[in-house]
Parts: structure tokens; C-alpha cells; sequence
């Protein structure tokens, strides 16, 4: 099965001669299932030339196989390309490096996939999407390919969360069978080793708007006669963990709202109790620290939602947004240090009068915290803000302003002119 064959050839270096498609596949000890996967792959590739004219080539990204997959694959007529470092997503990345074609199609060397569906895949890209993805839902699942766990809890609610996050509109962010440009992948800079590559692909792909298709996929069981690779519970909560680290508004913002709203309830009653008693539901000394508490909470997830959203800006997997635009001349170390000193000089005046008024009740007992309470709070959120400040300011490159409004039109122009 020598991919020469066929009339693809394998460069050493980019010419003329250059595969248009890759067809990447990870591998860990998959000698059993190689021969079906890359026959398969070869099948997808004739059709790709003949139905859209594009050359193409089997890359076999090994992840230090000991069973001798790496020989038997370079037999079939693959390249193999070491990656060193373990993951599913790894080898992946180092697949995809590797890959000499404009467009990839990456897959399981299990045998679950058939590659011939890809060829609707690259047809999408052909059409100007940058990221196709397979359904097996839209596709079929066959008995005994997917654990009910899976089917029925673990890939809808993922999905579910994720779309609700990022809006990425995909029907199955987990299916292995997927196609991106080159130039995509370059761009989206992904990074997860494990299985949370697989939603990280589609989240950067949706956090910088690029344009994602789907089409239907079907699901078979594997090939191997031993036990796969993904572990459920371990995965699944990798891939939670990675939707809550990619959406600092969903982590900290939604958070920061709810505990926003539940000090502006407690401090308001608190305060119509201190200065017009009898006027609204008694609020206690107790629920009036619980609404300094709460605004603490709110303040916090406040500044690391917006640490957030600049790193992820910074780091490039992320455009700016309406909010970010509209802020970004005001957001600087010197705003924030002076916003800072503004809350606590007010919080040092709040006090002085709560200590003027203790001294005139000779040192006795006050029948109300809500003053100091609400002083202290607002020293302590100056000290947050001017240390966020500090903070945002590293996390931009030790510049003191966070958002260039300049790179934040240049970024726009190209998505104008586009």
C-alpha cells in the first residue's frame, strides 16, 4: 500500500510537488488496527484527488510506540512523525505539525472512524470554512462504539456547555474525525496534551471567529483488543476544567453578577435600616457582613475576569469584544491605582466619622455596623484595585497600558477587509 502507488508522493522539503491534504492519525501501540486504518486512509485519498483534485499524504503521528507500529506504517506507505511528548493531543500537535498539506484531516488509528468521510470534510474547507467537524450524532453511532455514559451524559452536556460558553454551534465538539486548514491550526496555537484537545480546538476556533462547518460522521467500534486509551471520568472532567479555563466571563463574571446583586440587596436594607429604622425588613449585623462579604466575593472575580479576558487577548486565542474596545483607553495601571486611592480615601472618611461619632457616645456600643462595615469594604476593594492594577499590568508585558487601542484596530481591520 505505498502511498507512490497511488500517486502521492512524501517530500522531504516543500516543493512543487507538495501533498495538498494530510491525513494525520495518532498512535500508541496500534499495530493492529494500522492496516485497516491507513487501507482506509488511502481510499479517502484517491477520492480526494478524483472528486476534488488535490494530492495528498498519511502522516502517523507515533507517541512512542514499543509494538512496532512505526515500521509497519512507514510498510503501508506513511510518514511517521515522532512526538515525544504523551498525550492524545500531543501527538496530535506534533501530527499536525508535521503535515506538508494546506488542509488537514485528522483521525483515531483505531479503526472508529472511516476516513472516506473526510473528503465531504475538505470539500467544506475548499468552500472557505477554516475547521469542519464530524457529528456522530447527525451520523449514527453503532451498538457497542460508544459507552451509554458517553452517548447519553458526558458528550451532550459537554457540548451543551460549551456551545452555551463560546457559541460555537456545533452539534458533537468530541468527534475525532475533523478537518482544519493549516493556516487555522497555526493560528488557533493549540496547546492540551490529553483529550481536552478536542474542545479546545473548537473553543479557540469560536473564540477567534473562525468559520466552522459540520457534516455527519459515523461511529464504529475499534478495532483493538484491548482496553482504549480515553478514561471517562479523568477525560471528562479535563475537558469541564478547560471550558472553565478558557471563559474567564462564565468563571469569574457570572460569579462576580450574583455576588453583586447579593450585597446590593443586603447593604441597601442594611442601610434604609441604619437611617430610616423600621422602613424595610430588618437586616441584621450579621446579614450586613454577609453583603461586605459578598462584594468582596464580587469585586475579586471582577478583576480576575478582566485579567482574564487580557491574557487570553494577549496570548492571541481570542478577539477583543465590544466591552474590551469601549474600555480599552481607560484601561491602565494609573486609572486603576487612582480609582484605588479614590475607594480608600473614601473608606478612611467613612471611618473618621463613625470614630467622631463613637467619641460623641462616649466610647459606647454603635446599634449599627453598617458604617464600618461599608468602610472597611471600601479600603479593602482600593487595595484589591490598585493590586489588580499591578497585576493586569504584568500580565500585559509590564506595560501600564493593559490594551492598546491601536492593536485592537489593527486587529479589526483585517476582519473588516475579510
Amino acid at each position: 500500500m505505498d502511498l507512490k502507488h497511488h500517486g502521492f508522493v512524501i517530500p522531504a522539503e516543500r516543493t512543487a510537488d507538495t501533498p495538498d491534504v494530510t491525513i494525520v492519525m495518532p498512535c500508541l501501540d496500534e499495530i493492529q488496527s494500522l492496516p485497516h486504518c491507513i487501507g482506509n486512509a488511502l481510499e479517502a485519498l484517491v477520492r480526494i484527488r478524483l472528486e476534488l483534485g488535490l494530492s495528498g499524504e498519511i502522516v502517523i503521528a507515533d507517541n512512542g510506540s514499543t509494538d512496532g507500529s512505526q515500521s509497519l506504517a512507514t510498510e503501508l506507505g506513511a510518514r511517521v512523525a515522532p512526538v515525544a511528548q504523551r498525550g492524545y493531543g500531543a501527538a496530535l500537535i506534533g501530527g499536525c505539525r508535521a503535515a506538508q498539506g494546506r488542509y488537514i484531516l485528522m483521525g483515531d488509528a483505531d479503526g472508529s472512524y472511516d476516513f472516506t468521510e473526510g473528503v465531504a470534510m475538505i470539500a467544506k474547507l475548499l468552500e472557505g470554512h477554516d475547521l469542519c467537524m464530524g457529528s456522530r450524532f447527525r451520523g449514527g453511532i453503532a451498538p457497542g462504539a460508544m459507552p451509554w455514559k458517553n452517548r447519553y451524559i458526558g458528550n451532550p452536556a459537554l457540548t451543551g456547555i460549551l456551545n452555551l460558553f463560546f457559541r460555537s454551534g456545533v452539534s458533537d465538539a468530541h468527534c475525532g474525525l475533523r478537518a482544519i486548514t493549516k493556516d487555522a491550526f497555526e493560528r488557533i496555537n493549540l496547546t492540551g496534551s490529553g483529550m481536552e484537545f478536542a474542545s479546545e480546538m473548537v473553543i479557540k476556533s469560536a473564540l477567534l471567529r473562525l468559520d466552522i462547518a459540520e457534516v455527519p460522521a459515523t461511529l464504529s467500534p475499534d478495532l483493538r483488543d484491548r482496553e482504549p486509551h480515553l478514561r471517562p471520568w479523568r477525560d471528562g472532567w479535563r475537558h469541564l476544567r478547560y471550558l472553565f479555563m478558557l471563559s474567564p466571563t462564565w468563571l469569574f463574571g457570572v460569579p462576580a453578577l450574583l455576588a453583586f446583586l447579593t450585597s446590593a440587596i443586603l447593604l441597601t436594607g442594611s442601610a434604609f435600616q441604619t437611617f430610616m429604622p423600621g422602613s424595610a425588613p430588618f437586616i441584621g449585623d450579621y446579614w450586613t457582613i454577609l453583603g461586605e462579604s459578598a462584594f468582596t466575593v464580587g469585586h475579586l472575580c471582577l478583576i480576575l475576569m478582566l485579567a482574564g479576558q487580557l491574557y487570553s487577548l494577549k496570548a492571541g486565542f481570542r478577539k477583543e469584544s465590544r466591552t474590551m474596545r469601549w474600555l480599552a483607553p481607560f484601561l491602565n495601571l494609573e486609572s486603576m491605582l487612582i480609582a484605588g486611592g479614590v475607594c480608600i480615601a473614601v473608606g478612611a472618611a467613612i471611618l473618621g466619622l463613625v470614630w467622631t461619632e463613637w467619641v460623641a457616645r462616649n466610647f459606647r456600643p454603635t446599634q449599627s455596623v453598617f458604617l464600618p462595615v461599608v468602610g472597611t469594604m471600601a479600603i479593602t476593594a482600593g487595595i484589591r484595585t490598585a493590586l489588580g492594577g499591578f497585576l493586569m499590568a504584568i500580565i500585559s508585558g509590564n506595560e501600564a497600558r493593559f490594551v492598546d487601542p491601536a492593536e485592537i484596530s489593527r486587529q479589526r481591520q483585517p476582519a473588516a477587509e475579510a
